[in-house]
């Protein structure tokens, strides 16, 4: 595995439970243009907040072994943050190339929290994990930290990007999990838990009834994967991207032209 570190052909690969993955695609190719791309999807397992922690943290060390084993990566990015608080250790004991996780932005959320009271939106999986509670008592101890675990928005985005009509009730009806709890209304910052929901930001933003601030990890994830890639050279002229799902179907066929947004013009199966 150490020849990927030198080979500028080798790529970045991306892993989630389906297409949220893209909202920390999207600023990492930002920054990094000539990087070559696997996205991963493990759309027969989809969806993940929905499963046990045992099954999650079973499941995504085996499928990121094969992914590495076919293609190779200098870096392994678990763009979920559901997959990333249960078995990022897992990942990274399995693995010998840098592995990067998606965890909840709680930190700047509390840093720029005026009314100290945020939010936490992600999966049910995702906001009952102990990592959270970490990361909320590490970073904000002197904040309100309110969590909603929303599935039909998961459900939401993925139907949006294979250009579905989707129900404009779903992200309404996820952030009043959050200004309905005590406090709520108080609430100035939402972390978004959970890789699908930046993109769906401009439809939550329209359903609050008040300015809120939403903040994901996507920005930060770049910069780790360019400072784990150091001087390691890109390639002068990046390959088309690839994307892997678990399973290939008529939904999978839906989102072409949204992977296609991404760069992602190949469609396999694992």
């Amino acid at each position: 595995m150490a020849d990927a570190q030198h080979d500028p052909d080798a790529p970045v690969l991306f892993f989630d439970s389906g297409v949220g993955g893209l909202s920390i695609l999207g600023p990492a190719k930002a920054l990094m243009p000539a990087m070559p791309i696997v996205y991963a999807a493990d759309s027969a397992g989809f969806p993940y907040g929905t499963k046990s922690d045992a099954e999650i943290a079973a499941r995504v060390p085996a499928l990121l072994g094969r992914l590495v084993e076919r293609y190779r990566p200098r870096i392994a990015v678990i763009a979920c943050n559901t997959a990333a608080t249960i078995a990022l250790s897992h990942v990274r004991a399995a693995l010998d190339i840098p592995v990067v996780g998606t965890v909840p932005a709680i930190k700047p959320a509390a840093l720029a929290s005026k009314t100290r009271v945020i939010g936490v939106l992600g999966t049910e999986a995702t906001v009952r994990q102990p990592y959270v509670d970490r990361l909320a008592a590490e970073h904000g101890a002197d904040c309100t930290v309110l969590r909603h675990g929303s599935a039909a928005l998961v459900a939401y985005a993925e139907a949006r990007l294979r250009g579905e009509p989707a129900d404009p009730a779903v992200p309404a009806d996820a952030l009043a999990g959050l200004l309905d709890q005590p406090g709520g209304d108080r609430m100035d910052m939402v972390v978004l838990a959970c890789t699908h929901f930046p993109l769906v930001e401009d439809e939550l933003a329209a359903a609050a009834p008040r300015p809120l601030t939403f903040l994901d990890g996507g920005a930060g994830i770049a910069r780790r994967i360019a400072y784990l890639n150091g001087d390691a050279a890109w390639p002068t002229t990046p390959p088309p991207g690839k994307a892997v799902f678990t399973r290939v179907d008529a939904s999978i066929e839906a989102l072409r032209p949204a992977m296609a947004r991404f760069g992602l013009d190949q469609i396999q199966s694992l």
